[in-house]
């Protein structure tokens, strides 16, 4: 494939706000993250002359750019959004993360004997819209898969792979610094 080609592909894919993860089992991606990884002082200045900041993460990498105050705004809901996710997968299973494979109805079934998954959940149907269990866990697996943090790895078994881009959620959430103020805020 031209070098044209490759560069066109990592602009559509990273432009849209997806990830290239080593772990994708895409052999396109796979190819082209293997690329980037090759070429990354050259292509990061190439995309800088167009104000896209290509940047690297553990096993991934993704566009970033300056922001004006209303895309900042925008983007603390999201990390709100992304805050209440990831707890939610997490409480499923601590070691959700990198490389888990897991699958919608697994996390329904547990529901029924784990009330703290299930409340959580209920607290997420601001993002579901729906009283469904299943529905809404299935909702917020495609919200992860749209956004590039995981991909769906057998269609019959509806069972996903999380990417390495999910990192980014959980570096995300550990670097919130509290101030001791609003540490004494917080319910415990």
């Amino acid at each position: 494939m031209a070098t044209h080609n490759l560069k066109q592909d990592i602009f559509e894919h990273l432009s849209q706000g997806g990830f290239i993860c080593s772990n994708s089992s895409k052999p396109h991606l796979q190819r082209l993250y293997s690329y980037i990884e090759e070429h990354f002082d050259e292509l990061a200045t190439y995309f800088a002359q167009i104000n896209f900041l290509l940047t690297q993460g553990d096993e991934y990498f993704y566009f970033t750019r300056q922001e004006q105050r209303a895309d900042i705004n925008r983007k603390l809901e999201a990390a709100f959004r992304w805050i209440d996710i990831v707890d939610f997968f997490k409480s499923y299973d601590s070691s959700f993360g990198s490389g888990y494979r897991f699958e919608p109805q697994e996390i329904s079934v547990q529901l029924k004997v784990n009330a703290t998954l299930k409340s959580k959940l209920k607290a997420l149907r601001k993002y579901t819209q729906t009283d469904n269990e299943l529905d809404g866990i299935k909702k917020l697996v495609e919200r992860l898969r749209s956004d590039g943090f995981v991909e769906l790895e057998n269609e019959i078994s509806d069972s996903y792979k999380v990417l390495a881009s999910f990192s980014y959620l959980e570096k995300l959430i550990l670097n919130i610094n509290l101030t001791e103020e609003v540490r004494n805020e917080i319910p415990e």
